[in-house]
């Protein structure tokens, strides 16, 4: 008898968790909640207690061929940068791709997890549900993967602002935010400047008669658009680049980035520079932020110091009058309140994982938490690797020892993307042996090395292999591409320079060289300085 598994939520880390269930022969039931499939992605224009929520507008910050899962990339006429309807689209598509639905408990919600009485030698778990018609049952699994997110505790500092109670105007989280109507003509503070703040606070900016930022530690700001305007994470995220990582102080690496991010728009002039390096936390990705401030529809502040009623004072001892609005976009907290005591450890009821995915305290890795990170790249393709990499322990196709290992502290969610993704694929077989690809398929080992860090690269061996996972990763540009290749344009004049044999199109395109190859040209003006060879010597991180 296949091994039961509880997989609570059926958002993009659930769904791919029901599949690689499936891929292990597990017997997976999922719990969802709500009436769909979905999760943070579907728009609902009443936000639900508990359950992420999204504004209408709201657009993708990874691109389309980086966030996708590894065995189904996204439909090519997709825009590269999506609508939340055209992601839950593709999330309907890969669960009706491999039949998912039929797994799904809709409308059912877990009360309760906790250790069965023989866990000590079973292992299993007691899950506690209700369904729409208010009926409780209680079953039994032999392993549960957690997929709720921890976009569900909104953060509300309410008391952190002396004065607030004062203040009569309307005031809301981010996650009950919709749409910038409702603040037509008005003045509204935006307070915090993470990605949805920005988001916000740019579109409110058309409609409102003026916004304000107030943020305590500022933000990098990186626009969608790179070289080119090829998707940033297209030409950001290869693993060349990633090299210059262990081979250069990674001083050296925020001082030149930033450099290169502040050629594009001062950002101490703009009134973005934040305390923190560029690589120490995730940044901001707004192609709008700047240019609203820079034609004074968005005026960025400091950290509030109280409310007087209708004005607001900040720390540098300006105030704003008559304030009809503040929108706090101050983050949310991590919540699990059907898990019980036995998988919390440390002070102030912690959840230390191992690897980001188990909680180091259990006798039993029989439980895991997948999705809860927050990583320098795409979320759903590490979710996905983690959901691969649980079900093998899960089966017992390799075992490992809690024992020495170190937990990463409470709250560090940050997680760097190719590394994380590497160790984990190292250890389920699936990574791609470049020398050997570079020796038996040259033209697929130069894509894997030089090209876009595409999640198929996991997929072309081991356990899970896919046969299209070739002509996946060397049809990545024609993806990128078609979209946006919607009108006939005059050809350009015929070029002399070579054509490059690793372009799939046949046509020449350039060849980003690593910082570590071009540190001699940091000091230069930016531009194209092309050998024979067409090699364009720049910095080429951002």
């Amino acid at each position: 008898m296949a091994r039961r598994v509880a997989v609570i939520g059926a958002g993009s880390s659930g769904l791919t968790c029901i599949k690689c269930c499936l891929e292990e022969g597990l017997e997976p039931v999922c719990f969802e909640s709500s009436d769909d499939i979905g999760g943070l992605w579907r728009f609902k224009e009443i936000p639900e207690p508990e359950r992420s929520s999204t504004y209408r507008s709201l657009v993708t910050n990874t691109s389309k061929e980086m966030m996708c899962f590894s065995d189904l990339p996204m439909p090519a006429h997709f825009p590269n940068f999506m609508h939340n309807s055209q992601l839950l689209q593709y999330l309907q598509l890969y669960a009706a791709h491999f039949n998912l639905l039929q797994h799904i408990h809709f409308q059912t919600t877990v009360l309760s997890v906790k250790q069965s009485p023989d866990f000590a030698c079973s292992g299993q778990w007691e899950v506690l549900t209700e369904d729409r018609d208010g009926l409780k049952k209680i079953h039994i699994f032999d392993a549960v993967l957690v997929c709720t997110g921890h976009y569900t505790k909104p953060v509300m500092p309410l008391k952190d602002f002396p004065g607030f109670e004062t203040f009569k105007g309307e005031y809301c989280h981010s996650s009950e935010y919709k749409d910038p109507e409702p603040y037509k003509g008005k003045k509204v503070v935006v307070v915090g400047i993470g990605n949805s703040g920005a988001d916000i606070a740019v579109e409110l900016s058309r409609v409102a008669k003026k916004t304000f930022v107030s943020t305590r530690q500022g933000a990098w700001v990186i626009r969608r658009t790179s070289h080119k305007g090829c998707p940033f994470d297209i030409t950001a995220f290869t693993r060349l680049l990633d090299l210059q990582g262990l081979l250069l102080p990674r001083r050296l690496i925020n001082w030149v980035s930033e450099r290169e991010l502040n050629q594009k728009y001062d950002h101490r002039l703009y009134g973005l520079m934040p305390k923190h390096r560029l690589f120490d936390q995730i940044p901001v990705i707004n192609d709008d932020l700047p240019a609203c401030i820079l034609l004074g529809v968005v005026v960025m502040k400091p950290h509030i110091q109280e409310f007087q009623g209708s004005t607001v004072a900040f720390v540098n001892g300006t105030k704003e009058e008559q304030i009809d609005a503040v929108v706090f976009c101050t983050g949310y907290n991590c919540s699990f309140p059907f898990l019980t005591a036995s998988v919390f450890t440390g002070p102030g009821h912690n959840l230390n994982l191992y690897k980001h995915i188990f909680p180091p305290s259990l006798e039993h890795p029989t439980l895991a938490i997948i999705g809860l990170i927050e990583p320098w790249g795409p979320i759903m393709p590490m979710a996905e690797m983690q959901a691969r990499w649980a079900t093998q322990v899960i089966t017992g196709n390799f075992s490992f020892s809690f024992l020495g290992s170190i937990p990463p502290k409470h709250g560090n969610l940050l997680v760097e993307y190719i590394p994380y993704m590497d160790e984990l694929a190292n250890e389920l077989g699936v990574r791609p042996n470049i020398l050997r690809l570079l020796l038996t398929d040259p033209r697929l080992g130069f894509w894997v090395l030089f090209g876009p860090f595409t999640p198929c690269q996991y997929r072309l061996r081991g356990p899970g292999k896919w046969a299209g996972a070739r002509n996946a990763i060397l049809t990545v540009w024609d993806r990128v591409s078609q979209p946006m290749m919607t009108r006939v344009v005059p050809e350009p004049r015929p070029s002399r320079l070579p054509k490059l044999p690793w372009s799939p199109s046949g046509q020449a395109k350039d060849v980003h060289v690593p910082l570590w190859m071009c540190i001699f040209a940091i000091d230069r003006p930016l531009g194209n300085r092309s050998t024979a060879g067409h090699i364009r010597y720049e910095v080429p991180l951002i």
